[in-house]
């Protein structure tokens, strides 16, 4: 009886260390591409953007554009519950993109919902056409703004310093690949997922996403195999101090 109380602790202790160990940081505003982000391409990307409280949710999401690396084509994809507005700024220096000159490029992307917005326990991703992506640069560092019901904004603006812990609230950041091609097929398939005709994916439920539910079940499993291992050990600890009298 003793032995079978011994084991039980000791498996519990461990379990809850490997699981304590494993809980992951706060979520955070992020943003990743559909397929590849390619340097002189145009790229599908998505904001995701978490939310994290359990009394007000997320109504409004403003994304910021790098100045340093501006980008002529920004278009967003029509999200049902959401109203979207882009504002267009002066460039200090023109572009060149397919032989013309532009002059004003996408400086920041507003969703503001026209329902609850975001509800607690749910995310939303938020889905924009982007190019031509700079050539000379391996990653693009936004700036995003999230607000809430109850009129808080969380400012997530901090950049992330090589070799340091990640900041409290870090600005998302689009990691580059090198080029393929020159981009012109990816904008095609991307300008027309981006037309009212394909909208209807918009329109599934929040809940229902795809990597991040495979991600999480593969952390499950894994957890679940380091909890197993440990018991493991506990068992032939205990056993071997039975068997010895301990």
């Amino acid at each position: 009886m003793r032995f079978s109380a011994r084991f039980s602790v000791v498996v519990a202790v461990a379990a809850a260390g490997v699981l304590t160990w494993a809980v992951p940081a706060s979520a955070h505003v992020s943003v990743q591409p559909e397929g590849q982000a390619a340097k002189g391409g145009y790229a599908t990307v998505n904001f995701k953007v978490p939310n994290e409280r359990d009394d007000a949710s997320t109504t409004k999401l403003e994304v910021v554009f790098p100045t340093e690396h501006p980008l002529a084509s920004v278009m967003p994809q029509p999200l049902a519950g959401w109203d979207i507005k882009v504002t267009k700024s002066k460039l200090e220096k023109p572009l060149t993109m397919h032989g013309e000159s532009i002059t004003e490029a996408v400086s920041k992307v507003t969703w503001t919902a026209t329902g609850k917005g975001v509800a607690p326990g749910f995310f939303q991703k938020f889905p924009l056409s982007v190019g031509q992506l700079p050539e000379d640069s391996d990653q693009l560092v936004f700036k995003a703004l999230q607000t809430y019901s109850n009129k808080e904004v969380v400012r997530w603006i901090e950049p992330q310093q090589e070799g340091q812990e990640e900041p409290e609230h870090p600005a998302p950041v689009l990691a580059l690949s090198a080029a393929e091609g020159d981009g012109h097929e990816e904008q095609a398939s991307d300008e027309s997922s981006a037309s009212p005709a394909a909208a209807g994916g918009s329109k599934e439920k929040v809940a229902s996403v795809s990597s991040d539910d495979s991600d999480g079940t593969a952390r499950a499993l894994g957890i679940a195999g380091i909890v197993i291992g440990v018991a493991g050990v506990a068992f032939g600890i205990l056993a071997g101090r039975r068997r010895s009298g301990v």
